[in-house]
């Protein structure tokens, strides 16, 4: 009988588990099916998930410290400062990849930042699971899935703002990530003012508004990548097609590069006519596979691009730090751009 009672104490834990992370782990798949273009890959997610947990750990040790050194009460602390602690840890690696240009959509930004904060809900219900002595099956739906709900919903909301100021002014700024981080923590802290029940309830219309609000994202993200790949690879081919030929020495860009002749070597302007073109060529080889990526076709690595990856670096310390500055007119260096040349790269390894 007590290898029975122990059998079934063990399954009821499990399901709680299951219970509190399985809706998660279900929307994070969907978010990542529904991903057409394959922006975000599986390691990427798997990334995200570890880093949630990360700073899951982070903030149960944080929030144990500052709890004492505040002498708030549980309550208190819950509902004012442990929503701006957790939130600002779980944005962290999240702003560490805006920042780096690893996320170049409204996309991928949100099923990363949805990954970051389911696991960081795995971390917090395990360890709930095990300091709660109320293990009641309404207490762990409500602690388990609303906050897992939770977590994932406001890293979402974060990416999402962050990305979509960074794409009305064409650049990266840390400034951007703020506004969602302050509607990230107003949300968590309404959620932490309600009672067990009305938690339950905000579970509920969180789950059914941010799929919503993710298919938009969706949609309008979509829309914004196709015509950014028709518009980038028609100008990327014609400027291609000019450099082999000779003529780009008979347009604006040829203008341009001879004017310099007076403040650099001829090797040195030589150098920055091949670092443009094979920038051209690597973005254009990114935009292909995403194109292909869309209608379902495979696509294997192909071996050049990291030989070209290589010969780009070579030129670009050949160039030196005034070659590049001068060139970068030149060049597509948005965030965009520069995204998917690091995806090209790490699909070809």
């Amino acid at each position: 009988m007590d290898g029975l009672a122990q059998d079934l104490t063990v399954g009821a834990l499990l399901l709680r588990i299951g219970l509190g992370f399985l809706p998660v782990l279900t929307f994070a798949v969907i978010l990542y099916v529904f991903d057409n273009f394959r922006l975000v890959k599986f390691r990427v997610v798997c990334d995200a998930l570890l880093a949630g947990a990360a700073a899951g750990l982070f903030c149960l040790l944080l929030n144990r410290w500052l709890l004492v050194q505040t002498n708030l009460s549980a309550p208190l602390y819950a509902r004012y400062l442990s929503p701006f602690v957790e939130e600002t840890a779980k944005v962290a690696y999240l702003f560490l990849l805006l920042r780096r240009q690893r996320l170049g959509f409204l996309v991928d930004s949100a099923i990363v930042g949805f990954a970051i904060g389911a696991g960081f809900a795995l971390l917090e219900n395990i360890y709930f699971l095990y300091s709660l002595h109320d293990h009641s099956f309404l207490l762990w739906l409500i602690r388990g899935f609303g906050t897992a709900v939770m977590h994932g919903g406001t890293v979402a909301l974060v990416g999402i703002m962050a990305k979509s100021r960074s794409e009305r002014h064409q650049r990266e700024r840390a400034v951007y990530i703020l506004p969602g981080l302050a509607v990230a923590v107003l949300i968590h802290s309404l959620f932490n003012h309600f009672s067990l029940r009305w938690q339950f309830l905000a579970s509920i219309i969180f789950l059914i508004g941010l799929p919503l609000t993710i298919f938009l994202v969706f949609n309008r993200s979509e829309r914004s990548l196709r015509q950014w790949l028709e518009a980038g690879f028609g100008s990327d081919t014609e400027l291609l097609e000019m450099i082999r030929s000779g003529t780009v020495l008979q347009s604006n860009i040829g203008r341009y590069l001879q004017s310099l002749k007076e403040r650099l070597p001829g090797t040195v302007l030589a150098d920055m006519l091949c670092t443009l073109r094979l920038h051209v060529e690597l973005s254009i080889k990114a935009k292909a596979v995403l194109m292909l990526q869309e209608q379902g076709f495979p696509v294997t690595p192909d071996p050049d691009v990291q030989e070209k990856f290589r010969e780009l670096e070579s030129l670009r310390r050949s160039i030196g730090r005034l070659g590049r500055r001068l060139l970068a007119p030149l060049l597509h260096t948005s965030a965009r751009e520069l995204w998917q040349l690091h995806m090209l790269r790490g699909r070809s390894g």
